[in-house]
Formats: structure tokens, C-alpha cells, sequence
């Protein structure tokens, strides 16, 4: 078939940009604004010496930070973090457009999907959780999802990274609760990885910051920044605002808060190691519902307007979907999840966590991690490439047929039938076989695909030495915890 265009031009997904770049600049104008005027309060020596002997205005712990300071480290930090699984192999090449999805950390209630009820957390429940992640493959990353109850709470995130190291090979974004959890993390991925080197060379973990605000940065975040960023280990660094409580009600006001936190994380991150991997957070800014008082995931406000931001840089994003503000798994969570699923993937907020959390994040469900799931494949179908060529139009084959519209009896239609999207959860069936198999609701559908998974599959283990040495760093950091 000949060439009709000369210059035909295709894009890998379809996505929008929800702000314009001239919008960016304003917010990153105001930000620049913000840093150099009213400064920013660190609880860090460390940091604030770096940044004044980088030239950066000082006074006391309120440190005011030159836009050429800024403009610098942008400069200098990757436009492209790459994190790699259990076995060396790059899985998560995270820049531009690209999307992956995995769950969120640290909820304290689970809705157990074997009886509905709403209950705390155990560790058997994180075994199954992370099993069912690694399982899944719409599920490209791993974070812990709940907090068990059945250890002592100061010190389960050292539980926790255990349990995500051994039992799957994704890459894990991790969150501890104090800073001293944080190395005993790093120092058990270095041991799966085979040593430090190889773990900076090839990382398969990202930790996970929460910065108190956009102006105010305490310790602990900064110490595990400059942690990270000493061994060159990506970060993600979030500090967070809501408009109308602890910033402007107008939401490019808060934003612009939160990207001079953001900023200054950048800043002292490539101060402490150039060329150190950050990743920016795709939220921020957005209000709380002042009627509850409760800090929804799935608001329409604010969304994808610090996406945007991570594009404008052309820097890594850590984004929010999947969840919902549902207590059960209904109707609710299944409609904010798709809308929000959708929104971060065609804005492509890159790292996209939460999938599967209720209750603005106070509570988890394994089936709905399994509906989020059905949700992201229908997503990729909409957004893969569609490939116009001789081979997908099919000229010939059209010709050949005529008027006949028997196609679905041709080779060709066996042959290609599968690229197409089948759904495992979504009924599609008609009436009547839909009762045959029990006349299931959704959420009863993935209970049964969650139960099913947890039978049968098992995660493939660590040697025998690294599950040893893993144990010895667990017990020597929870000794050390309880003194």
C-alpha cells in the first residue's frame, strides 16, 4: 500500500497537558518568589549549612533561597529515574509519560475480603497484600498498605520492608515512622542487592518522604533526604498544603506553597550529591472538605495541576489514584477510582500509588485492588498506541471479501481476536449466564479472584542466606527499637 502522508505523526499514548506552560511559569515564578522573600524554616543543621555555603540568605533556621540556586539544581537533577526489580532487570524507566501503578502504605484498618468486616491489620495481612501485588500484573510497584497491629507499632516498618523485600521481586516504595527505620531499610536492600554499589546502580526501592509543609521542613524528612541522597538513592519528597486550612483557599496559591517545598528539597538533594534521583509528588494544594474535615484522595480540585508541574520540569512525578472515599467496596469506589485512575494516567502522573485504599486512606481492600486492576488494563487498551499501517487496515483482505461480511470465520480473525480487551471482572455476559454463575456483584467477583490468588500462587523466595541476613537486621533494629 503506498505512503498517503509524508510526515505522519503518532504519539505513544493519548494525554493531555491539564495546565498550559505559561501557567507553569506563573506558579513556578511565585514559588521562586516565595523561597527568596519569606525563606523557608529548616529543622536540619546539615542542610541549612550546605545551603549557605551555597550562597543562600540565613537567619537562624529560616533560610531564604536564591532563584540561581533553584535553577541550578533543576538542572542537575534526573530527568529520568530508572528502578529496577529484585533480579537486575529494568522494569520502571520513569520519565515522561509513562505510567505505573501500585498500591499505598500504612492504612490502619483492612476490609477483609473473606468477610466484609472492617478490622486492624496484622502482618499476615502485608504477606498476602505484597503477595497479591507481585501476582498482579497491572500492579507495577509494591508499598506496604497497611499497618499490622500484632507488633508493636514503633517499629513495624522494619516488619514491613522485610516482608515486601522476601516476597516480591517489584520494585517497593517504602515509608518508615521514624528516621531510624530509615537505614535499617536501605541496609537490608543493599543486602538483597548484593551491596551498596550494586544498589545504586540498580535500585529497586524509593523512599518515601512527608515533609510537614511547603515552608516548613522537619527534621526527620530532612535527615532522610540527605540520607538518600548521600548514597544516591531516588527520593520522594512531599510536601503537603491544603487550601483554606494551611494555606490560601485559592488552590495556585497553595500549589505555589507546595512547589517551594518541593524546590527546596531539590535544592538541598543535589546540594548533598549532584545528580542524586528525585521524584516530585503529583498532589498538593487541593482543599479539605471544610463540612468533615476530612482530607479526600479523589477530589476533582487541584488534581493533576502538580503533574503538570512535574512535566514542566520534566522531572519524575508520584501521583495518587485508585482510591476511595467509600468505607466499603460499592459503587462509590469503583467510580472514583476509575475517574481518578484515568485522570493521572492520560496526565501522566508516572508513579501512580494508592490503588486499592478506602476511607481517604484510613482503610485497604485486597478486592478492590483486584477491581482497580480490571480498571488499569481497560485504561492501557485506551491509551496503547493505535498502529495505522498496510497490516492493520487490511486493504487486501477487505477487497477479497467484497460485500461479505463473514469475517468472524476467517483465519485472520483467529489469528488476531486476542489483542483485543477481554475483561476477567466486568460482566459481559448475557442475563441468563449471568445467573448461571450465581448472579455475582463485582465486588463479590473479586473477592473470589483475591481468595483464588492467595491459594494458589506463591512469590519466588530469596536464597536461604539473604532471608538469614535479613532476619538478623530485623532483629538487631527491633532489639535496638525496644531499649
Amino acid at each position: 500500500m503506498p505512503n498517503r502522508l509524508m510526515n505522519d505523526r503518532s504519539y505513544d499514548s493519548p494525554h493531555f497537558n491539564y495546565m498550559s506552560k505559561n501557567q507553569c511559569e506563573k506558579i513556578h515564578g511565585a514559588a521562586l518568589d516565595i523561597l527568596e522573600r519569606t525563606g523557608v524554616i529548616l529543622y536540619s543543621k546539615e542542610a541549612i549549612e550546605l545551603l549557605g555555603k551555597a550562597g543562600a540568605d540565613i537567619d537562624g533556621n529560616i533560610v531564604r533561597i536564591p532563584a540561581g540556586l533553584v535553577e541550578k539544581a533543576l538542572i542537575t537533577a534526573p530527568k529520568r529515574v530508572t528502578l529496577f526489580n529484585r533480579d537486575g532487570e529494568l522494569v520502571m524507566p520513569v520519565e515522561s509519560h509513562r505510567i505505573y501503578f501500585g498500591p499505598g502504605s500504612d492504612s490502619l484498618y483492612i476490609v477483609d475480603h473473606r468477610t466484609g468486616k472492617r478490622r486492624k491489620p496484622v502482618l499476615k495481612d502485608v504477606e498476602e497484600g505484597v503477595t497479591l501485588c507481585d501476582y498482579i500484573p497491572e500492579i507495577d510497584f509494591v508499598m506496604s498498605m497497611v499497618l499490622p497491629s500484632d507488633v508493636d507499632t514503633a517499629f513495624a516498618d522494619r516488619y514491613q520492608m522485610q516482608i515486601m523485600l522476601s516476597r516480591t521481586k517489584k520494585p517497593i516504595i517504602f515509608v518508615t515512622y521514624d528516621y531510624e527505620g530509615w537505614p535499617v531499610a536501605v541496609k537490608m536492600a543493599e543486602v538483597v542487592a548484593g551491596g551498596e554499589d550494586q544498589l545504586r546502580l540498580k535500585p529497586n526501592i524509593v523512599g518515601y518522604i512527608n515533609v510537614t509543609t511547603g515552608l516548613r521542613h522537619n527534621e526527620e524528612a530532612l535527615k532522610k533526604l540527605l540520607y538518600l541522597a548521600g548514597k544516591g538513592l531516588p527520593a520522594i519528597y512531599a510536601p503537603d498544603i491544603y487550601s483554606g486550612v494551611t494555606g490560601p483557599i485559592t488552590i495556585p496559591g497553595s500549589v505555589a506553597i507546595v512547589m517551594a517545598g518541593v524546590l527546596t528539597g531539590i535544592v538541598i538533594s543535589q546540594l548533598k550529591r549532584e545528580g542524586t534521583p528525585i521524584i516530585i509528588p503529583g498532589w498538593g494544594g487541593a482543599p479539605m472538605d471544610l463540612r468533615t474535615m476530612v482530607a479526600p484522595y479523589c477530589h476533582p480540585d487541584a488534581r493533576s495541576i502538580m503533574i503538570a508541574m512535574g512535566h514542566y520540569y520534566r522531572l519524575p512525578v508520584f501521583s495518587i489514584a485508585g482510591g476511595t472515599e467509600a468505607k466499603l467496596v460499592d459503587q462509590q469506589a469503583t467510580a472514583e477510582a476509575a475517574l481518578t485512575l484515568m485522570t493521572e494516567a492520560i496526565s501522566g502522573g508516572n508513579i501512580i500509588h494508592d490503588v486499592g485504599s478506602l476511607e481517604s486512606g484510613l482503610s485497604y481492600s485486597f478486592a478492590q485492588i483486584a477491581i482497580c486492576a480490571e480498571i488499569i488494563r481497560w485504561i492501557k487498551y485506551y491509551i496503547k498506541e493505535v498502529k495505522v499501517n498496510e497490516e492493520t487496515l487490511a486493504l487486501d483482505l477487505i477487497m477479497k471479501m467484497g460485500h461479505s461480511e463473514q469475517y468472524i470465520q476467517l483465519e485472520h480473525t483467529l489469528k488476531g481476536f486476542r489483542q483485543h480487551y477481554y475483561p476477567d471482572l466486568f460482566e459481559r455476559g448475557n442475563y441468563d449466564s449471568w445467573v448461571a454463575q450465581g448472579s455475582t456483584s463485582l465486588a463479590e467477583r473479586a473477592s473470589e479472584r483475591v481468595e483464588a490468588i492467595l491459594t494458589e500462587y506463591r512469590p519466588e523466595s530469596l536464597p536461604q542466606k539473604t532471608q538469614v541476613k535479613l532476619k538478623e537486621i530485623l532483629d538487631r533494629a527491633v532489639a535496638k527499637a525496644k531499649k
